[in-house]
């Protein structure tokens, strides 16, 4: 049994490859921990009308290892559930992902571990470091969770911003291919009290999009604020957030409120501006929100001779963010969107 129910503490204590086990709750439920920070749980018999409950959920956390508010509301419900104050409905896996940074309250030890999936960890420089060999495990245990096509998929990645934010929580959808956006998904993101949806333009090598794209998965990238250390978060701005995704572990179904277009701000990614050189640099200031707009014709960044300026009326940056890798993603430039009236 884990100690004191507490699967972070033994997460941060084993950091990268823990062997697995199995253990079962008194309700008869069956928890697997199936590495570092990733445990199984799957419900008795009976719960739900397939065994092992009607749906399989991943709730994910920690990619980004000084994102503390996902890491702990993740924990407070596994916690809960492995305890036995809660029970499970559905099967859940939840992932932590970057114990090792978590530890050292970093976003990363390497590499940016929410640009590796995807099967980009096995492509480029640094095949053998930590984040590309943890995304690649990643992967794997969420292809294994999703073996069974009989049941409705779901994944949440759970982040919070290195900035503040114009709208403090929000999300991104996943470029959905072929595929309708699901308004009853929305509907339950802002039972989350997530109610600004950012709609990707393409394929990415983030976590959420993997799901989607390689499971078929209602899967998102959900942003619930500002980084702060473990300890330092105001765990009253996440109510709504753990009452919904308990809901959803614990609950047949989710009640949710009736679609009002109105209670949503809806935006489309526009442009993606990648660094191509070490001269790249925002003319910006560097403490400036997400969702910022500036004056169209507004020079927004410059890349040695190339210059980035405001294209569109009401286009806004989010995650902008100068320090990364030549080839990644600077920043994203939104409008505004309407998806169903």
């Amino acid at each position: 049994m884990i100690p004191q129910h507490d699967f972070l503490a033994l997460t941060r204590r084993h950091e990268w490859q823990l062997e697995p086990f199995s253990f079962d709750l008194p309700d008869g439920a069956r928890a697997s921990v199936w590495d570092t920070g990733v445990l199984c749980l799957e419900p008795a018999s009976g719960a739900g009308d397939l065994p092992g409950g009607r749906k399989d959920i991943v709730l994910s956390c920690g990619i980004h290892g000084n994102e503390t508010a996902p890491i702990e509301i993740c924990n407070q419900l596994l916690s809960r559930l492995l305890s036995g104050e809660l029970r499970a409905r559905h099967r859940v896996l939840f992932l932590f992902g970057n114990p090792a940074a978590m530890n050292l309250g970093v976003r990363e030890v390497e590499e940016n571990m929410n640009r590796l999936f995807s099967g980009a960890h096995s492509k480029g420089e640094g095949l053998c470091n930590q984040e590309r060999i943890r995304a690649m495990r990643l992967e794997q245990y969420v292809s294994r969770f999703f073996a069974d096509p009989a049941r409705p998929r779901y994944h949440y990645d759970l982040h919070t911003a290195i900035r503040g934010s114009r709208h403090e929580k929000f999300a991104v959808y996943p470029f959905p291919h072929e595929r309708p956006h699901c308004k009853e998904q929305v509907q339950f993101l802002g039972a989350c009290g997530v109610r600004t949806i950012l709609l990707s333009s393409g394929p990415t090598t983030t976590f959420s999009y993997y799901s989607s794209h390689r499971h078929g998965a209602h899967a998102f990238t959900v942003e619930l604020g500002k980084v702060r250390p473990f300890g330092e978060n105001d765990m009253t701005r996440f109510i709504e957030t753990r009452q919904a995704l308990q809901d959803l572990v614990t609950r047949d179904e989710v009640v949710l409120e009736p679609w009002r277009a109105d209670d949503f701000t809806i935006f489309a990614i526009d442009r993606v501006i990648n660094k191509r050189s070490e001269q790249f640099r925002f003319l910006f200031a560097s403490d400036v929100d997400n969702f910022t707009e500036f004056p169209q014709g507004f020079v927004l960044a410059e890349d040695g001779e190339l210059r980035y300026t405001v294209e569109k009326p009401r286009e806004a940056v989010v995650f902008p963010n100068a320090n990364v890798a030549i080839g990644q993603r600077t920043v994203l430039l939104v409008v505004p969107t309407r998806l169903w009236e």
